[in-house]
């Protein structure tokens, strides 16, 4: 069981400074496309599942949508000199499957959309930054849902290899870090079995988030081996999967939940990495699921075997877990018989809250999935693609109130003093990316949610304003120099 309490612990440093990272150690900001882009039918884009999932008002907390975002897509450039103002080395952003090939098929390509990424892309690397581009954050091209079922059929690890070939094609000479999905499991699992996410579906919990999550394994591995048989050579990038995972840790030194704990773990992580490092998945979801979970064949073992450059992580928050035994449940959580706790034995909170209910602040949390992955996949690269905390939008009379985000500051000093100490026990991690850059669409939660380090007026023309967290990172990568920007009215 964890022994640190109040967001510490055991041997991570309270203050954390550039110089406790390597020197290549990358440095970035991410946000998804969806999120920010906005120009729903502008560029020859066409809907995405998430554009008609959200037409349904009572799928969003606000009743609102992506149409228009926060309109990066007439933004960029704004945004990218504010990233360089700043200091950040990299951007994570993610490519619009439906703004690249409308119909999703591969068979016609939008050159509207290829020049907006060429656009973005040459520009970022104009101002020094380095683009991390991810293929799926989530906004399938609704023609392949309704023509096809969406990640239900198998034909979508086709046209996703179409897709992801295009892109290396025409972005992959300036393009060295590429991401093909973010975060399968929530796909999976709300998209196709609680039915929060688009495309909404809630039909057959049982069976369709395993069928989801296999073509998914399915079309990451495709897209690798399309990009190390035709780019990599000339090219020279890397290509790795975005993972989420919840630190789970024991809420006793019971054995019941200790192996329920690692449970938690083979059904986050597990689920994804096993397939891949060790050929099949872990022997407790076949157990669980029987032939509910599909069966890897010899060739798609051989497809997915060392399938990645590098694992993505993103991370935000911990739970302790206790066994609980649920011997009628299918879904997802039923499945795997486990309680996940927010609280210490003695009722305490297992960290500060953020605005999400399911957020609380708990950095340790960090530095133990960092060790976990080094330790059970071979210690592979790792990148943390995603790490942030929200807060609620509220009604204020003056920006300053919601501009000195006290809490994230101290958010993202102990969270990034647990990647450090990971690093100094051996975990080979080679960058941090902040989530979000912008406030932004929060998904189900639409704009009650503010998970940016940089604010949005979505009242008053979208216009950006730092937040004390963008300033004590931009302080942070300049180690104190005096032409970091110090203050808000500044940037």
């Amino acid at each position: 069981m964890a022994n640190a309490k109040n967001g510490s612990c055991d041997g991570v440093p309270r203050e954390v400074k550039r110089s406790d990272f390597p020197k290549d150690f990358v440095f970035g900001v991410a946000t998804s496309a969806y999120q920010v882009e906005g120009a729903r039918q502008e560029g020859g884009r066409a809907d995405s599942i998430w554009d008609v999932f959200s037409e349904r008002k009572e799928n969003i907390k606000d009743g609102s949508s992506g149409e228009i975002a926060v309109d990066q897509y007439h933004r960029y450039k704004e945004d990218v000199e504010l990233m360089a103002k700043l200091g950040f080395g990299a951007y994570r952003f993610s490519i619009s499957w439906p703004r690249i090939f409308p119909d999703g098929l591969g068979t016609k390509i939008s050159e509207q959309g290829i020049a907006y990424y060429n656009n973005l892309i040459n520009y970022l690397l104009e101002k020094g930054i380095q683009p991390y581009a991810t293929l799926y954050h989530w906004d399938l091209p609704q023609n392949l849902h309704s023509s096809m079922g969406g990640w239900l059929s198998e034909k979508i690890v086709e046209y996703f290899a179409l897709y992801a070939e295009a892109c290396f094609a025409n972005f992959g000479d300036r393009v060295k870090h590429w991401i093909t999905i973010n975060e399968p499991l929530q796909t999976a699992v709300n998209g196709y079995g609680i039915g929060i996410f688009a495309p909404g579906r809630c039909q057959n919990a049982s069976v369709e988030p395993y069928l989801v999550s296999h073509h998914q394994l399915l079309a990451h591995a495709a897209a690798v081996a399309v990009y190390r048989k035709k780019f990599k050579a000339a090219q020279g990038g890397e290509v790795g999967l975005v993972l989420d995972c919840e630190w789970a840790e024991p809420f006793s030194d019971k054995i019941e939940d200790k192996i329920a704990t690692a449970r938690r773990l083979d059904f986050q992580l597990g689920w994804y990495l096993d397939p891949i490092f060790y050929g099949d998945y872990p022997a407790v979801m076949r157990q669980r699921l029987g032939d509910h979970l599909p069966k890897l064949t010899e060739k798609d073992k051989e497809l997915l075997k060392n399938s990645i450059d590098f694992v993505g992580l993103n991370h935000y928050t911990s739970r302790f877990i206790a066994h609980a035994q649920k011997p009628d449940g299918i879904h997802f959580y039923e499945i795997q018989e486990m309680e996940r706790i927010a609280q210490w034995k003695g009722g305490e909170a297992i960290g500060e809250r953020a605005a999400s209910e399911w957020l609380y602040i708990v950095p340790w949390g960090l530095k133990k999935v960092l060790t976990y992955i080094a330790e059970r996949y071979q210690n592979p690269k790792i990148y943390v693609t995603e790490n942030g905390m929200d807060e609620e939008d509220i009604e204020v009379a003056n920006l300053s109130e919601v501009l000195n985000d006290k809490m994230r500051v101290g958010y993202f000093k102990g969270y990034l003093a647990a990647v450090s100490e990971a690093i100094r026990d051996g975990a080979d991690v080679r960058g941090y990316f902040a989530w979000s850059f912008l406030d932004n669409f929060e998904w189900a939660q639409g704009y009650t949610k503010r998970f940016g380090l940089v604010y949005v007026d979505y009242k008053n023309g979208l216009t950006r304003h730092p937040k004390a967290s963008a300033l004590w990172f931009s302080r942070f990568l300049k180690g104190d120099e005096q032409d970091g920007i110090t203050d808000i009215d500044q940037a």
